[in-house]
Parts: C-alpha cells; structure tokens; sequence
C-alpha cells in the first residue's frame, strides 16, 4: 500500500492532538517537509524482508467438532511432521493458539483475529518439527492472553478434565487440558503473569516457565516484552527436559535469548538431589485466599524432598508480597502499548515483526472491539488511563522496582538451591454462568496470580509439578530457581515425580 501525504486538514488535526497551534502557512510547510520521508516509506514499501521459513509440507488441518473437543481445549487440529530425527521422535505436540503455524488459522483467542492465517512458523515450531516432533494442533487460550481462567476464549469455555465444572486454568488452559486429557504428550504455552503455572496447577500437569530470555518468542504474539516467556507443559518431567531442550537457545531474531545460558535439562532427570537446600517460602503460604489443604498437600510434598536427602528450611522474602503491585504497574501499561496500540508487536525491538499478524490485528481492533472479552477492554482502558494521566510515570517506577525484587530473590537464593510455595493458593475454581455479572468474570479471571506474576517480573525460572488432590482437584508445588539453573528444578521435580506421592487418583 502507498504512503499518502497527508491534507491540510489532516495536518492541523494531528497537531491539534498534541496541543499544538499551528497557523495555515506552518501546516503548508509542514506539509512540504513530509514529503521527503515519505519517499523513504515508498521504497520500504518496495523492497522485500526476510520472512520466517516453513519447514514441512502440511494442509490446514481442520477444526475438531464437540466429539472430538469434549473440552474446548482444541482450537485447531493439524498433523505436521518432518522427516527430521532428534529428541521429540514420536511425540504429538500442541501448540498454543499465539504461537504461528504457517498455513493454519490462529485466533489467540480473540475474535480480533477470527480468519488470520499465518504465512510462518514461530521459531520454536521449526525446532519441534526439526527436532522430530508432530504438531498435532493449536491449544485454544484465553481472549488475547488476559485471564488467568479459563471462561474468557471466543471459541468457548475450556474445561478442567478432572472435573469439567471447573477452570482448566488460564491463559494456556487448552494446553493443559490437552496434556492432562492425554491427547498430547507435550505442549507449548506462554507466561506474562502465570499462564503456563496456572492451568498446569489447576490440571495437574508439569508447566514450567523458563528463565526470561532462554526460550524465542520469535513469531508468537507478545502481551509485554519484558515479561513474555514460552515454555513446556507436559505429562511428564522427563518430556519437560525433552521439549525444553529442543526450544531454548537464542534464535538469531529474540534479542532477549542473546544472553541464553542452556543447560543439559536431559542429565539432569538422574542427578541427585542429596544434599541440595531448597527454601520454603513462608509468605507463599500466607494469603488471604489461601486454602489451608493446599498448604498442608505441598509441605507434605516437602517432607517427601526431605526423604530423599534435601534439606528443607522456611526463608522469608517480604518482597514477595509487593511482587503484583509491580508486576500490575509494568503489565497493564506495557500491554495496552505493546498487544493493543502497538497491533500485537509493538516498536523499537530489535527483533522479527510478524506484518501480516500485525495488520490482521489491526482490522480487527477497527472492526470487532465490542467484541473481545471484559479483561481485554480492562486492561486497553484501565492500561490508557494510566498512559494519558500519569504520563507513564507508574510503569517506569515499577520497572526500576522490579531490579529490587530481582535482588531480594537473589539473595534467598545464595543460600537456597530453589524456593518453594504452592502454585496457586487455592484449586481449580468453578467456571461462571454465561450470565454472571461483570465483576464475576473479571475477578474470576484474575483472582488466582497472588504467587505466579513476581516471577514474571523477576524472570526466575519457575516450575510446577503436580502434588496430589484436594477434593479431587489438583495442587501445584512450584519451584523457582536462580536464573538459567533450569536443571536444578527439573532434578528436584523427578525426585517428587519418582516418589509416587503426588498422583491424583
């Protein structure tokens, strides 16, 4: 599309915005002085960018009808694969419907992308069928990512597989559904706030949020740069370390993998835990909401860890408890600018911009805002708000407090090999009615990150395995490391994976 000079009108409109007075002669000459940069957008507009290549030959798939989505966990179904050999041999992965998959539909569930067809594969789409992995289909998630539960997708509720009544969780809820359904091995989620942690929580499932920067976003939709990550859901911890494995590495594209430390996540299922120290985090137990069951499931995980030889010991970070006062002042802003005004990319990142994402989103914020979800109008509203009247002034000192909160994990650390608390303070929560009031659907959705979204911020890798039922609902433990020590956490899992304690049933 070409660049048009802009009318007169349009000029004086455009300064009027910013509170400027421009008399008619400024508007002319402002006029005369666009025309030299715009020859520049003509020639952008001419020559040809380097895209994210496809690997594999596939057709579109197809998307699955009620007898084969009990659930509503699946968005799409595919079945591509390569010839390629490697650690995910014979494994179906799913992949969550933010993630691009060339040729195939994504919603990122959101009717503001109804019909978008990406033309290329995510980076870590390419690793997996490098890698020999199937990808089996696109997870159905939460509208645009906001929610924590699982009742805000265009498509439809995704339901709980141990108990249908009930939130799988959010904003990756298809992708844990999936796993815990056992209709895939492994999936792909995100985690801004704790949309990996929370349905793998709530579905009984391993979800680990990796070190911010070790895994690619490249070709996913972001909420917030700086604390976006994308990591594995799987049925078990060894699949964790084979798909985290495969994906992490810096890609050439996401900056934030420059730094990337990866680890031997294989080797570390057989090293011991003897002697290892983790922290039990007193103000992880302490919340309001807090169920006193699911206290007693994880510390009784605890003393498990303490049977194999690990010291236990209870460490008090205070810091802890502002964590989603600064998480709540980078992510609103930071989203509203990036995901919403920013058309799903956002600027001034050194990294690869998906256009056709950006413009298919962009048609739909114009067309179809009405609608998207209540937490998705919260957070463009509440998010401009912030921008308009406080001129960014919250985000940025939220942003330089997060470097405290760092520090104080930090220092828990040194003496620590991981921390521990429960995932989520309370289990799976029932869905709401289609006609719950709004203040029911939006706390609904927001209720449960009390524990999850300091490690966004703080971008320590955090990790949730599976420690038993309450009332037939799954309780996450989660463990958080120092950073890029994945092989720490995936260790101390298998030891609770291999004691047996934790099953569900």
């Amino acid at each position: 599309m070409a660049v048009r000079l802009p009318t007169l009108g349009q000029i004086e409109r455009l300064g009027s915005d910013f509170g400027l007075l421009l008399t008619a002669d400024e508007a002319v000459a402002y006029q005369q002085a666009f025309k030299g940069p715009l020859v520049s957008y003509g020639r952008l507009e001419e020559l040809v960018a380097p895209t994210l290549a496809s690997v594999a030959p596939r057709s579109p798939g197809y998307r699955p009808g009620p007898s084969e989505n009990p659930y509503g966990a699946w968005y799409w179904k595919t079945d591509i694969k390569t010839d390629g050999t490697g650690l995910l041999n014979g494994k179906k992965v799913a992949i969550k419907d933010n993630i691009c998959v060339a040729g195939v539909p994504m919603m990122n569930g959101s009717a503001l992308l109804e019909g978008y067809v990406p033309e290329m594969d995510a980076t870590v789409v390419t690793r997996i069928l490098d890698a020999g992995g199937t990808i089996a289909g696109k997870a159905a998630c939460e509208d645009l990512c906001f929610s924590g539960a699982s009742h805000t997708c265009a498509t439809g509720v995704i339901r709980n597989p141990h108990n249908p009544a009930h939130s799988a969780g959010g904003s990756s809820g298809g992708s844990a559904a999936l796993v815990a359904a056992g209709e895939v091995p492994m999936a792909l989620g995100g985690d801004q706030g704790g949309s990996i942690r929370t349905p793998s929580s709530w579905c009984g499932v391993y979800g680990l949020k990796p070190t911010w920067g070790l895994v690619p976003t490249t070709g996913s939709m972001p909420i917030s740069y700086s604390v976006d990550h994308c990591g594995p859901i799987c049925a078990s911890v060894e699949d964790v370390a084979r798909l985290l494995t495969v994906i992490a590495g810096h890609d050439g594209w996401d900056t934030r993998t420059i730094a990337a430390r990866t680890g031997d996540y294989m080797g570390a299922l057989t090293r011991s835990v003897k002697g290892m120290r983790i922290g039990v985090l007193r103000e992880g137990f302490g919340h309001a909401e807090s169920d006193p069951a699911v206290n007693e499931k994880v510390r009784q995980t605890v003393a498990t860890l303490a049977k194999a030889g690990v010291n236990t010991e209870e460490v008090s970070v205070p810091w802890h408890l502002d964590g989603p006062h600064v998480w709540t002042g980078i992510i609103l802003e930071g989203a509203a600018e990036m995901m919403l005004k920013g058309y799903g990319v956002g600027n001034n990142i050194h990294g690869y911009y998906p256009l056709s994402m950006q413009e298919a989103l962009a048609r739909g914020m114009g067309t179809r805002i009405n609608d998207v979800s209540p937490t998705v109008k919260l957070v463009l509203m509440l998010g401009e708000y912030m921008h308009r009247n406080y001129h960014g002034r919250y985000h940025s000192k939220a942003q330089n407090l997060r470097v405290l909160l760092r520090r104080a994990y930090d220092d828990a650390l040194q003496n620590f090999d991981a921390l521990v608390m429960p995932t989520i303070p309370f289990t799976a929560t029932l869905i709401p009615p289609a006609d719950a009031p709004l203040d029911t659907v939006i706390d609904t959705a927001l209720n449960m990150q009390a524990n999850t979204c300091s490690f966004d911020v703080s971008g320590h890798p955090a990790f949730t395995v599976p420690c038993g039922p309450v009332n037939g609902l799954p309780v996450g433990l989660m463990m958080v490391g120092r950073h890029f020590e994945e092989e720490t956490l995936l260790a101390l899992a298998a030891a609770i994976e291999k004691s047996g304690d934790w099953k569900l049933n």
